[in-house]
């Protein structure tokens, strides 16, 4: 089954998208496509994050994160929020606080700012289940996804 897992696993197509997190003077944002709706009512978002990941101790701290649905014409961002955690990511990109205090761009398709409601560790990755808490669509085009690029993640940190 080792042999086999990650060409099978490499086949599921997941969306791609900029997670942020920010607590005290701490912001970060990163490359996520372990995401899930999981709930409708109340709508509930599943995320999932690597411990040794800067935005993991900025959710488990604030508890709180955003997530940004970025567009085909925005995988620029893939290289640069995939980058080692620090505040460069967000240089030269408009960004603010968002309602619940997370640093939001101002440039996707949509986003949801999220207070988490429960996590879990069932694995190598924290699943992290935001209550969605402001939502905000800004345009109708197609959203990046793993099929936009070569590879899926397949889940080493």
């Amino acid at each position: 089954m080792e042999d086999l897992w990650p060409s099978i696993i490499g086949t599921i197509t997941n969306g791609i998208y900029v997670l942020t997190a920010g607590y005290k003077d701490g912001i970060s944002g990163m490359i996520v496509s372990w995401v899930s709706q999981a709930s409708y009512d109340p709508p509930l978002i599943m995320a999932a994050v690597h411990p040794n990941r800067y935005c993991h101790d900025l959710i488990k701290q604030s508890g709180c994160f955003a997530l940004h649905i970025l567009s085909r014409s925005q995988s620029d961002l893939v290289q640069r929020f995939s980058a080692p955690d620090s505040r460069e990511k967000f240089k030269n990109i408009p960004w603010r606080k968002g309602e619940i205090g997370c640093p939001v761009l101002e440039s996707c398709i949509a986003r949801v700012e999220c207070h988490v409601v429960e996590s879990y560790h069932p694995g190598n990755h924290t699943l992290f289940i935001g209550q969605v808490r402001a939502v905000h669509v800004f345009s109708a085009e197609t959203p990046l996804s793993t099929l936009d690029f070569q590879g899926t993640y397949l889940g080493k940190s």
